[in-house]
């Protein structure tokens, strides 16, 4: 586990966090799980079921972002023939508590494991791909290093490969707190992710610039890695822009790694 507590501290977290509540209802072809993951927190998760036989992504957002941000989305993913399950973060939309980075990357796993006991009670498929988006991204990263042999692949969405990168970028003040340990500590992690990897990235994203698209796949341990550049797109519109590419790479991908 990366130690985030040097920068575990309000004063920088508001910068990295931005939670809203929201109480949308489930859609009929969905349902919703509570997760527990301690001191009295539990994060929601929403499940977009197209077909039981169809393979599953395990979606971890932007951090502006809730679960019923894609009820309507997950059908872009139903036409490709893929199921969809999109987890929140503590104090977003209806789970509890104040987000951390710690609580980030240690939440993941007790999602990662109910979700697999969800997929297993309700018989559906277990055949499970990770998926991170800008923020989402940690969530998506700590999973795939440590559950190798039980995930088909990792798909990274305007991603970087650690958030002391979006802090300097950002110029988020934060000097003199082990940025650069961090930072290290997340690249020899990637360096020992051997998953089958695809990463989408927009070329104009100025949030995320396109260079952590790069080093993510430049240090990631496997041979089996994408890397897909959508031209025109930024952070918050390369789905709209790149439509067409970004849910075709997605399949292709899919189909690959089965």
């Amino acid at each position: 586990m990366i130690d985030y507590s040097s920068i575990d501290h309000p004063s920088l977290l508001r910068f990295i966090f931005y939670p809203r509540k929201d109480f949308t209802s489930c859609p009929k072809n969905g349902f919703d799980l509570s997760v527990e993951v301690g001191d009295g927190a539990s994060i929601f998760c929403r499940f977009y079921v197209g077909h039981h036989e169809w393979p599953w992504i395990l979606f971890f957002h932007g951090n502006g972002e809730v679960v019923s941000d894609y009820d309507e989305i997950s059908s872009l993913y139903h036409q490709r023939e893929i199921n969809l399950v999109v987890a929140d973060y503590r104090g977003y939309g209806m789970s509890s508590g104040i987000p951390t980075l710690t609580d980030l990357a240690q939440d993941a796993h007790a999602i990662f494991k109910r979700v697999k006991e969800e997929l297993s009670t309700k018989n559906l498929s277990n055949n499970l791909w990770v998926m991170g988006r800008s923020l989402g991204s940690i969530s998506a990263l700590e999973l795939a290093y440590h559950y190798q042999k039980e995930l088909n692949g990792l798909i990274i969405e305007s991603g970087f490969p650690s958030v002391v990168r979006i802090m300097t970028h950002l110029g988020i003040p934060a000097s003199g707190m082990g940025l650069a340990k961090i930072d290290q500590k997340c690249l020899e992690r990637i360096q020992k992710i051997f998953l089958p990897t695809l990463i989408i990235h927009g070329e104009q994203d100025w949030l995320v610039p396109p260079e952590n698209g790069h080093d993510i796949y430049q240090h990631l341990g496997t041979k089996e890695k994408e890397l897909l550049m959508i031209p025109s797109a930024t952070h918050n519109d390369i789905m709209l822009v790149g439509i067409k590419e970004y849910f075709n790479s997605i399949q292709q991908f899919i189909s690959k790694t089965k």
